[in-house]
């Protein structure tokens, strides 16, 4: 008996046939054909055993008869490169087992190729390209066929293993796929790769085939390849696997598009490597903002690169860009003004950004803007200064106003939110703030919304939410890692966090949140400012005061340097008269105390001027003479033995905070002091007035309107104060309320007391006043109803 074998790939040549025929003095020789079908996992299992000391696991020889597909001499190949590795072979081995097999698949593809004619290498090659999409009028168009046809092509190239069966075939082993392209040089795969794409686009293959073709493809020069990558890019990035978006929108760009696409695919590629690569992020977004424009149809797309630059804090490199931008012939008036928005949006954030000799400069904001981003940094940049609550507010809204939320760029949306938060429209300010949130999703700008939500922080936290705050605080974690923001705004959010712990009176927690922020070149800006405060407001509470007030004093340095004297964004003067102890005569602690006492009332928000008062209130205790406010520390001396304030009228100037607007700071002392005239200055007096000079270096403070004689004055609608009318201190604490628009229930709880006792006290007050209820109390305590948003 002779036994042969070959494979039905190869075409037979002149010595492969054994012609039959009858031997001497015997019957004729009978030839039997033997189809052999794939090792079985048992016969696997054997020859695994064969080849190692120790049977094989169960797992492994399951495992290894996929990978080598029956096939005895890949398994064979395949023991002799696991016995290497000196161990039976276990669970342990099947990553080796693996990529074994993949190497002798493809070591025994490369053997086969070397002797296939050329014609067969070419249907393989054209396999290889298309991958599963491949069907045979594509081989036909495509593979160059002169003497077989697609059908036996493929029916000669069944026998070699390679191919899965079925319509559309196509290699089982990436490996072998590599290999078949391997004899081919680059310029001649890339036009294969053109050609194959070209053909699968015209037939409709899905997207995912045709991205991966155009990966390896020349530049095609079609509007739809670009379009192809892009949704693909989507796709895989919606998937989880944002290093394959990244390959194919880089491929995007390889081919010709018009400047807006350009610069939005920059866009998409800076959103999609920003978690991995934040300074590669940056730096895709100059690059858009580089994109020569051939119209002003790309001005849109270079104010959403900007607006991302300046949201993650990256403010130095933007500034000259930004400025380039706007000066181009090309922009419309619309982007130019929300450029010019960003630039100083940037220029607050980190003065001096842009070098002197950086050309063009850009043209300063007007004082009342018209364009709606323009307001929106106008808005906010007020609010830092504490200038004009009432003006801030209408730019703000109008930066926010509906018909402006659509084209106006978020991040100066999110600074007129700012300006509302500062201005304590909170209820506005968390509407607005939702809309920006939900359009920030929307269009996947994460470093927007993670500012958002620190802006989010913010309120919650001047409200007293600290557990709001911290949820608003894990969200900005959750979309933008710390290691996402620019070293100039990373400090933000560790400050914010350890705010929150210390509300909370967590200061181990705080401790750590403020080691977790490092310098790195944040130094000079207001996220490092906060970070300074936070810390400051740390080390107090562990008894730290020097290093408190050294804290606390370079924090308002860099403050001042950008003219940010508001103390509703952070209260550093108090928090420095505080780190300076408890000293009553401390000259420094009291111009401090003094100016931002000054500067609150100017501003006029309600929680700053209750954190201003609430400071003062904390040294209620110290000496005084009769006929001074005792809100204002002073001097100590012996002359004059110390006195307290009642605690009803300090509560109730806390209360109207909520519940009017304010009139200016004789409406505070009015209901904060007594009634003790004070008719001439005495020389404590002149001693605190100078030191609330000194603390604005030398300039007069503003000059605050002198009170009227006790029984003279009146209120500011000029009706009879409420003291005149007979009413005691319970009922008129109880009316106030009421006359702001608080239920019942919710004075009950204010005040601490019963319901029943609110009732009695409110109708006492409505038979004193001589009215007929609740309608016509804000009238009657002559103090105009409350404003409503």
């Amino acid at each position: 008996m002779l036994l042969t074998a070959r494979s039905d790939a190869l075409p037979g040549g002149p010595y492969d046939r054994i012609e039959l025929c009858p031997l001497a003095d015997a019957p004729a020789v009978t030839g039997h054909t033997l189809h052999l079908a794939p090792l079985s996992t048992a016969a696997v299992g054997e020859m695994l055993g064969r080849g190692f000391t120790e049977p094989a696991d169960p797992a492994f020889v399951r495992a290894a008869s996929r990978a080598v597909e029956g096939n005895p001499a890949v398994l064979r190949a395949v023991i002799g490169r696991l016995a290497g590795h000196g161990r039976p072979p276990t669970a342990d081995l099947l990553p080796q087992l693996t990529e074994a097999a993949a190497e002798a698949i493809g070591d025994r593809a490369a053997r086969t190729f070397s002797v296939l004619p050329e014609e067969l290498l070419g249907v393989l090659r054209v396999i290889a390209v298309a991958g599963r999409h491949c069907t045979p009028e594509m081989i036909t168009a495509l593979a160059e066929l002169r003497t077989l046809g697609a059908a036996r092509a493929l029916e000669l190239l069944s026998g070699t293993g390679l191919l899965t069966a079925g319509d559309h075939p196509a290699f089982g082993e990436p490996k072998a796929a590599e290999a078949a392209l391997a004899g081919i040089g680059a310029e001649r795969r890339e036009e294969l790769y053109a050609r194959v794409a070209e053909w699968a686009h015209r037939t409709a293959v899905p997207d995912s085939g045709l991205a991966r073709m155009l990966l390896g493809a020349r530049v095609i020069g079609h509007p739809w390849a670009v379009e192809v990558l892009r949704r693909e890019a989507a796709r895989r990035r919606a998937a989880g696997h944002p290093e394959e978006a990244v390959r194919l929108l880089r491929r995007a760009l390889r081919e010709p598009v018009r400047p807006p696409l350009r610069v939005r695919i920059l866009i998409e590629l800076s959103t999609v490597v920003l978690p991995t690569s934040p300074e590669a992020a940056d730096r895709h977004l100059r690059q858009a903002l580089l994109v020569a424009p051939a119209d002003g149809s790309v001005g849109p797309s270079w104010v959403r690169a900007a607006e991302l630059l300046v949201a993650r804090g990256d403010v130095v490199a933007a500034q000259p860009l930004i400025a380039q931008a706007a000066a181009r012939s090309e922009t419309r008036p619309a982007d130019r003004a929300a450029l010019r928005a960003l630039y100083w949006l940037a220029e607050h954030s980190q003065q001096g950004a842009t070098h002197e000799l950086d050309q063009p400069r850009m043209s300063a904001l007007a004082a009342s803007p018209t364009d709606p981003a323009e307001a929106g940094v106008v808005a906010w940049r007020g609010a830092l200064a504490g200038q004009d609550i009432n003006r801030t507010r209408a730019l703000a809204r109008a930066a926010l106003a509906p018909s402006a939320r659509d084209t106006t760029p978020l991040t100066t949306q999110l600074a007129a939110c700012h300006a509302l938060v500062l201005a304590d429209d909170f209820a506005e300010a968390r509407t607005a703030l939702d809309a920006v949130l939900v359009r920030a999703e929307e269009s996947d700008a994460r470093a927007v919304t993670g500012l958002a939500l620190l802006v989010d922080a913010t309120a919650e936290l001047r409200q007293g939410r600290p557990d709001r705050a911290a949820t608003a605080l894990d969200r900005a974690r959750e979309t933008v890692p710390q290691h996402c923001w620019h070293p100039l705004m990373a400090p933000g959010p560790a400050a914010f966090r350890a705010l929150v712990q210390l509300e909370r009176g967590d200061l181990e927690g705080a401790e750590r949140s403020v080691a977790l922020a490092r310098p790195g070149g944040a130094e000079g800006g207001l996220a490092w400012a906060h970070l300074l405060y936070a810390r400051g407001r740390l080390r107090l509470a562990l008894g730290q005061r020097g290093k408190a007030l050294a804290d606390f004093l370079e924090c308002g340095r860099l403050l001042l340097a950008r003219q940010v004297t508001n103390p509703a964004l952070l209260p550093w003067r108090s928090g420095a008269a505080q780190a300076r102890g408890p000293r009553t005569d401390d000259a420094q602690a009291i111009a401090l105390l003094a100016e931002e006492r000054r500067l609150a009332l100017a501003w006029g928000a309600p929680s700053a001027v209750t954190t201003a008062l609430h400071t003062v209130g904390a040294r209620a205790g110290d000496p005084a003479r009769p006929g001074r406010r005792p809100g204002r520390p002073w001097p100590e001396t012996a002359a004059h033995p110390a006195r307290t304030p009642a605690t009803w009228q300090y509560r109730q100037a806390l209360l109207a905070l909520g519940t009017t607007p304010l009139n200016g700071s004789d409406t505070i002392d009015a209901l904060l002091f007594d009634d003790t005239p004070a008719p001439e200055r005495t020389d404590q007096a002149d001693q605190t007035d100078q030191a609330e000079q000194n603390a604005h270096g030398g300039r007069a403070a503003p000059a605050r309107p002198r009170r009227a004689p006790a029984g003279t004055s009146r209120t500011p609608g000029g009706a009879p104060p409420p003291a005149s009318l007979g009413l005691t201190g319970a009922e008129l604490r109880v009316a106030a309320l009421a006359a702001g628009g608080l239920a019942n229930r919710a004075i009950a709880a204010e005040l601490s007391v019963t319901l029943r006792t609110v009732e009695l006290h409110l109708t006492k007050a409505y038979r004193k006043l001589g009215i007929s209820g609740r309608a016509e109390l804000a009238a009657a305590l002559g103090r105009a109803p409350r404003e409503t948003p």
